[in-house]
């Protein structure tokens, strides 16, 4: 792999970095919530660790009755998977669509799961506004011929949210078209406003709304993701575009646990809404332009090529963004951390920034 520490296409090469140098990094590059995971989770998985030598429920029964009462759908609209990227890529293996439509920037596992079946990618390219959001430009992109159209609520890289009814009018052209529309909400989470953003009670067979546990409840090494759709026949099809036993007993556990930690997640917002624009204004002292995204973390400018790789240097990650689809080298993403560790990046910045400029 060429220079993995420095340009991972999802952030968070820590193992490689560790192996390489005997040294745990701080790591700006991975959207995990800064909290950890909770308690409860980690105690749900242990106990559920006693019964491992069974193989898990291959349905995930009690995770999606679970589920169901929190968004308020009926469990035979909810399959859950091995994180979202598993959904995302059976989704793509069940639909087998011809063409998508992508907005860019945006997660790469889209573009990536598509083309592993066979689909060819058109893009919205959210650079073609000064604020990067989604525009009703976008309707008249959507027409018969484009199979499916997928979308972050917020987007990753950006942390911008899309107007609900504009994803309403969306969703519209989507049906009349013939064609699905995805909407990625893994990090909605983190944004107080979630319940008037998501989607996921529409009642639509043209619509699959995905999530995950992994961002909000510190859960990325369990893999463990859920998907809504009206079509339940879609959803079989889903099922069965990968192997069974997809989801493991303890991920289900985690699951259902990180459900009740309604505490947990208000503080972790609470965090977020506090520590957000401490870095955004931080950054902008730096004479960074800084998009003012929504989410748990940030998307800026530096101008720097090479800010990643002097940032590794210093045992801190950030996201190189060069990779993603409509931004040029210069462009970076950090998670929002606690005071603490935030405070530990900024004088790198400052410094970095300060030396460049003279």
């Amino acid at each position: 792999m060429d220079n993995p520490t420095v340009y991972p296409p999802h952030g968070g090469a820590t193992y490689a970095y560790e192996a390489q140098t005997g040294r745990r990094p701080l790591d700006f590059s991975q959207n995990v919530s800064p909290l950890g995971m909770p308690s409860a989770v980690r105690d749900a998985i242990a106990r559920a660790a006693f019964g491992a030598d069974r193989y898990p429920d291959d349905e995930s029964t009690a995770l999606r009755q679970a589920l169901a009462g929190h968004l308020g759908v009926p469990a035979e609209w909810i399959l859950c998977g091995n994180g979202a990227a598993d959904l995302i890529y059976r989704l793509a293996y069940a639909l087998r669509p011809r063409r998508a439509l992508l907005a860019a920037p945006g997660f790469s596992e889209y573009e990536a799961a598509l083309t592993a079946a066979g689909c060819r990618s058109e893009f919205y390219l959210l650079t073609s506004h000064e604020d990067l959001r989604v525009h009703e430009d976008i309707l008249p992109m959507i027409h018969p011929g484009v199979d499916l159209v997928v979308l972050a609520q917020p987007n990753n890289p950006t942390g911008l949210t899309t107007d609900r009814a504009l994803l309403e009018e969306i969703l519209r052209r989507c049906e009349a078209a013939g064609a699905r529309l995805m909407v990625d909400e893994c990090f909605l989470d983190f944004l107080p406003e979630r319940d008037e953003l998501t989607m996921a009670g529409e009642r639509s067979a043209a619509l699959v709304v995905v999530s995950a546990f992994t961002k909000c409840y510190g859960c990325a090494g369990v893999r463990i993701g859920w998907c809504v759709c009206a079509d339940e026949k879609l959803l079989i099809k889903m099922k069965t575009a990968g192997p069974p036993w997809s989801v493991s007993a303890l991920a289900q556990a985690a699951g259902i646990a990180a459900l009740g930690e309604t505490a947990y997640a208000d503080e972790l917002r609470g965090l977020i809404a506090v520590e957000r624009p401490y870095l955004a204004a931080a950054l902008r002292g730096m004479g960074l332009r800084v998009v003012d995204g929504q989410a748990n973390f940030l998307l800026f400018y530096a101008g720097d090529e090479e800010l990643a790789a002097k940032a590794a240097e210093a045992d801190i990650f950030i996201r190189d963004c060069r990779n993603f689809r409509g931004l040029a080298p210069g462009w970076y993403r950090i998670a929002v951390l606690t005071r603490e560790k935030n405070d530990r990046l900024l004088p790198f910045l400052r410094e970095t920034c300060r030396m460049r400029q003279e």
